[in-house]
């Protein structure tokens, strides 16, 4: 059983998560520059066996896109070009990033850490993951 990949796309930073090989438990991945996205999900998927992709849907608070849905949409285009056998399920991502933060500050993550936003994208990607997995 291949793993799943969480994508919390960002014009600058996309922070990645990805499953164990059981599909049990979400794990913070990296922060990559968007500009290299797509070769590192190439490269990644090389070396480790990826079944799905699970990308997150800015909303805002009336369930409407947002100002950044189109260029996830473009996105997840070009990501199914590349990947065509890989389905990509879209998640709900309102909220993410202010639950990040939370748990940052609840786990005892200091200050200076929480302020790297790279650290605020994976955790956000591990909450989407998390998300799809108590979905299914």
């Amino acid at each position: 059983m291949g793993r799943i990949l969480a994508i919390d796309y960002g014009k600058k930073r996309t922070g990645l998560a990805v499953t164990d090989p059981l599909r049990i438990i979400a794990t913070a991945l990296e922060t990559v520059p968007t500009e290299g996205l797509m070769a590192y999900l190439q490269a990644y998927l090389k070396r480790e066996p990826v079944d799905a992709f699970v990308i997150g849907m800015p909303k805002t608070l009336k369930n409407e896109d947002s100002e950044t849905a189109p260029f996830v949409r473009a996105f997840v285009e070009e990501l199914n070009k590349t990947f065509p056998d890989k389905p990509v399920h879209p998640v709900d991502e309102r909220f993410t990033s202010s639950l990040a933060l939370r748990a940052m500050i609840d786990g005892g993550m200091k200050k200076k850490d929480r302020q790297v936003k790279g650290n605020v994208d994976k955790i956000s990607a591990t909450i989407i993951l998390q998300s799809f997995l108590e979905s299914l």
